[in-house]
């Protein structure tokens, strides 16, 4: 019997591997990087690679303390292995990597954890697939987990901790507790003291739901534990400071952590109930499932308060502490994102089993669950066939054909097809009360995602970030010796990181135009490809069609080198910037690019 239901455990989390590879790394490296902050990370990672400068992130010539070294390392890494550029052509699959793998080992850690159970549950195997799949088909996964950013880095390596945790508190015996304490460093050095704050959070709020609290505190040992975590990242911190000194305190603990959180930075301000509503749509078309989950282990939390519970309740109850813990934390935030949710969707992953438990047992709850859950499928599909009512809302400047485009290339066909597919099985799952209906449906739509998302990859791709990779191609091609490079108006850091050049960003403002007459002499940055610096009589300007159409950039005689979507790399004389910028002074501009500003690329 153990040899059958270790074979079966095999296969399970061999299962879950195989579908983690198909939903996060095939076609991982087939698209660009997406602006604005992939490129960021990207370029700070490579430069690693190059520089030999493991301790310091730099992006474009300047310092980037926006997050720690952990993420950059990975990609650095991956930068570094031999013939990188041949079988990574677009640099996007080295910066992707670490976010792809992180989302596959968390997957594999939850489906294990719902079979680490000691319990005998007979549908133990049926929920470790439910768990994984709801964490993975999650919105906010699917996203981030290819994208070049540290969240979904975070999201692994804090979710693994506290899983590991949760697996220490119900063993209850005397082993070193050394693994979630050294995940809990290394997530600390993706992002920061937030992942401390949110474990202790966690653990605080669920041993205050254990009778045995202190047992279970022991377990875990948090002196030694702390010293863990301290020892894993804290002398990176500590070189960075000696190294940087104020600097380094001013932008990593002031700016991106205490600011970012005190106060609404980059007009990233959002009511209290912001989280409500992105936890809901983060657990599309599952999201009833979440709700129930919610209520059923709050109830059951309340009903039995600090009694001696299952493992598998406990584990209910710990998702939930968990989930709470996040949102409390991220609510009380001045500044919010839809990323700062990442963080929950494990939990909300092994509540959304914990509905699928009682959905399996009970046939009541089976037409309950699903009727609500086919409605939000009906919704999104009647959303998806009234689409040219909304398309024509569209309106992006950066991709100003996209409605026709979309509208062109069959997606809505496709869209329209699978979201009319799902309706009408889960309704044949309704009307069969099929007990498995949720896993059933978790898997048409991991299916569904290359039907309908590899398409929306490429056109994006298509029509965003390949005419900045085309005048970054030409940009290589036609730069003199020593001309500098500039980008006004729309800024995207893509075409520092595919031009491998520094780029001077301005806006198109007047006080852009002496800015950059300044900035070509005072502004010196350290490029490790840059072979002589400003030495040009001419400099390389990359300018929106929206920007080029004001009267101080029209006043400017210049040298037309390429158009390429809604860019133009244009070429102008030096001596022309410099007498425009002393005009503009004499008209009262003053220039701005000196003032402090930790986003600055």
């Amino acid at each position: 019997m153990e040899k059958i239901i270790k074979k079966r455990k095999f296969l399970t989390l061999s299962f879950v591997f195989v579908c983690g590879i198909f939903l996060f790394l095939i076609g991982l490296g087939s698209t660009g990087l997406v602006d604005e902050t992939p490129p960021l990370f990207a370029s700070a990672g490579r430069a690693m690679s190059q520089s030999g400068d493991w301790l310091t992130p730099r992006v474009n010539g300047i310092l980037r303390f926006d997050k720690p070294p952990l993420f950059y390392w990975l990609m650095a890494f991956f930068y570094a292995l031999p013939g990188n550029e041949n079988w990574d052509s677009l640099g996007s699959l080295s910066a992707r990597l670490p976010s792809a793998l992180s989302s596959i080992i968390l997957m594999l850690m939850l489906a294990d954890t719902i079979l680490f159970i000691p319990e005998r549950l007979n549908n133990k195997f049926y929920l470790s697939l439910v768990t994984a799949f709801a964490f993975a088909l999650s919105p906010l996964v699917l996203i981030w987990s290819r994208a070049a950013v540290s969240d979904s880095l975070l999201c692994g390596t804090l979710g693994m901790s506290l899983l590991l945790f949760w697996r220490k508190i119900i063993q209850c015996n005397n082993d070193t507790c050394f693994a979630p304490w050294l995940l809990l460093g290394l997530a600390v050095l993706t992002k920061g003291p937030v992942a401390f704050v949110l474990v202790f959070l966690t653990l605080i709020c669920f041993m205050a739901t254990q009778s045995n609290w202190k047992k279970s505190l022991i377990g875990i040992n948090p002196v030694k534990g702390i010293f863990i975590t301290t020892i894993v990242s804290f002398p990176w911190y500590l070189l960075e400071f000696v190294h940087q000194g104020r600097p380094f305190l001013n932008s990593f603990f002031g700016y991106h952590n205490l600011q970012r959180y005190t106060s609404v930075v980059n007009n990233h301000s959002e009511p209290w109930w912001f989280f409500l509503s992105i936890m809901i749509l983060g657990s599309l078309p599952f999201s009833i499932f979440l709700l129930n989950g919610i209520f059923l282990t709050a109830r059951g939390l309340f009903n039995n308060w600090k009694k001696e519970y299952k493992p598998s309740e406990s584990l209910y109850i710990f998702a939930l502490c968990w989930l709470v813990s996040v949102f409390m934390f991220f609510s009380l935030s001045a500044t919010k994102l839809p990323s700062y949710w990442l963080p929950a969707t494990p939990a909300a992953a092994i509540l959304i089993s914990q509905s699928a438990n009682t959905f399996f047992k009970n046939k009541k709850n089976i037409s309950f669950l699903l009727t609500l859950t086919t409605l939000i499928l009906l919704g999104l599909s009647i959303a998806f066939f009234l689409s040219e009512n909304w398309l024509a809302l569209i309106n992006d400047p950066e991709m100003p054909n996209l409605a026709s485009e979309i509208r062109s290339s069959g997606l809505l066909i496709k869209v329209r097809l699978l979201s009319t597919f799902l309706t009408i099985i889960s309704l044949v799952f309704l009307i069969g009360n099929v007990k498995k209906s949720i896993l059933y449906l978790q898997v048409f739509f991991l299916i569904g995602q290359s039907y309908v998302m590899v398409p929306v990859r490429n056109m994006t791709d298509r029509l965003r970030q390949l005419p900045l990779r085309n005048v970054a191609k030409k940009i290589i091609q036609v730069r003199k010796t020593g001309e500098p490079i500039a980008m006004v108006g729309i800024r995207k850091p893509s075409l520092h990181f595919y031009s491998k050049q520094i780029v001077f960003y301005e806006s198109s403002s007047k006080s852009g135009i002496i800015n950059l007459s300044e900035r070509f002499e005072i502004d010196k940055r350290v490029n490790d490809l840059e072979t002589s610096y400003h030495s040009s009589k001419s400099f390389l300007v990359v300018i929106d069609n929206y920007s080029e159409e004001k009267d101080h950039w029209k006043n400017f005689n210049h040298q037309k080198l390429g158009q390429y979507g809604i860019y133009k790399l244009i070429r102008i004389k030096k001596v022309d910037l410099s007498k425009y910028a002393v005009f503009l002074r004499t008209k009262g501009i003053s220039p701005n690019w000196e003032q402090k500003n930790f986003e600055k690329f």
